[in-house]
């Protein structure tokens, strides 16, 4: 084989090469396409919270502002979406009064949730711990509870999850919700006494961020 075929070859291994590259990449820049007009045709929605009940099992302040909250909540989510499941990675949940976290992050174990599932929780936020809180709101607090007996905490969801389209996974999206809780300390009308603890009938619609 003489020096002229042995380029003649070369040149024709390089030809192949850009070939099946050229091919390659054409076929995956196609099938992130189809993704893509697949992903902006459904348009997922954000699934949808409710605060469904929540037993107080303690809510005392000291004269020193040490706030024990120790709470039941019951928490469900609806993906709404027909052909789009919805992963939870890591989720926190926590309750707040005015905007200050007065428990500790409780964390729910991860899930997966189908097309138009939902999935219901019933995690115990606080766990004894005493948290200390400002001074202005523990002014807030006190007067809340004295004047009109009701006290607003929010339960707050911090948390991860991906969407599913078929056999393709989303990258990681933050949530955010806000569900209020209105805890009437005076009116047991929508209460009920378990043990020591105290349930409150709530089914508050929650503010969803995605």
């Amino acid at each position: 084989m003489t020096a002229k075929d042995c380029g003649h070859n070369e040149d024709n291994r390089k030809k192949l090469y850009r070939r099946l590259f050229a091919a390659a990449l054409g076929f995956t820049a196609a099938v992130l396409f189809t993704i893509l007009l697949v992903w902006l045709i459904l348009r997922p929605s954000k699934p949808h919270f409710i605060l469904q009940e929540a037993t107080v099992y303690a809510f005392n302040l000291t004269a020193t502002n040490l706030l024990t909250a120790n709470f039941q909540i019951t928490l469900s989510s609806r993906n709404p979406n027909g052909r789009i499941g919805i992963y939870y990675d890591k989720i926190d949940v926590y309750a707040a009064y005015r905007s200050q976290q007065i428990t500790i992050p409780t964390l729910l174990p991860p899930s997966y949730q189908g097309h138009k599932d939902t999935t219901v929780w019933s995690p115990f936020l606080g766990g004894g711990a005493a948290v200390p809180v400002a001074p202005y709101l523990a002014a807030s607090l006190k007067e809340d509870g004295s004047s009109a007996g009701t006290v607003m905490v929010n339960v707050r969801v911090d948390g991860r999850i991906r969407w599913k389209v078929g056999s393709f996974v989303s990258g990681k999206y933050r949530l955010n919700v806000n569900c209020p809780a209105y805890i009437n300390f005076g009116d047991k009308k929508n209460a009920a006494a378990v043990g020591a603890a105290i349930k409150h009938q709530l089914i508050m619609d929650c503010n969803v961020d995605v």
